[in-house]
């Protein structure tokens, strides 16, 4: 059965779609929609840099993670999407100090803009296998 999932962590949806949805047979599946670099209490981007706006699009992934009942090593593959190629390593240093155990696939494609001219959102596609 699928369920939708929000947590107040992470930012409202800006659109008609969920943070995440839930899937629970025959594996526990979490879906993560795009994160951008928001604040989740103010709605505000936090764009001064690079920087800020990646680390908080991957806090406001992991906040929807966990709430969700999974853990960042749980995560199976993400895709990244900058405004600016020009970005990639950045963005790689600082995705690496999130992802560093397990490291999920990837992919990662340069866009011509991401809403709320955003120059980074990450979504995630977690599974959880039962346990034998």
């Amino acid at each position: 059965m699928n369920q939708m999932f929000s947590t107040t962590r992470a930012p409202k949806a800006i659109g008609p779609y969920s943070q995440a949805i839930r899937v629970s047979h025959p594996e526990a599946m979490l879906f993560v929609s795009g994160q951008l670099g928001m604040c989740p209490e103010t709605g505000v981007m936090q764009d001064e840099s690079i920087d800020t706006e990646t680390v908080q699009a991957l806090s406001n992934l992991r906040a929807i993670i966990e709430d969700a009942g999974f853990t960042l090593d749980d995560v199976v593959r993400t895709t990244v999407f900058l405004a600016d190629m020009g970005d990639f390593a950045r963005v790689n240093d600082l995705y690496s100090r999130v992802f560093s155990a397990v490291l999920p696939a990837r992919a990662a494609f340069s866009v011509k803009t991401l809403p709320r001219n955003a120059r980074v959102e990450i979504d995630a596609f977690v599974v959880r296998s039962r346990k034998e």
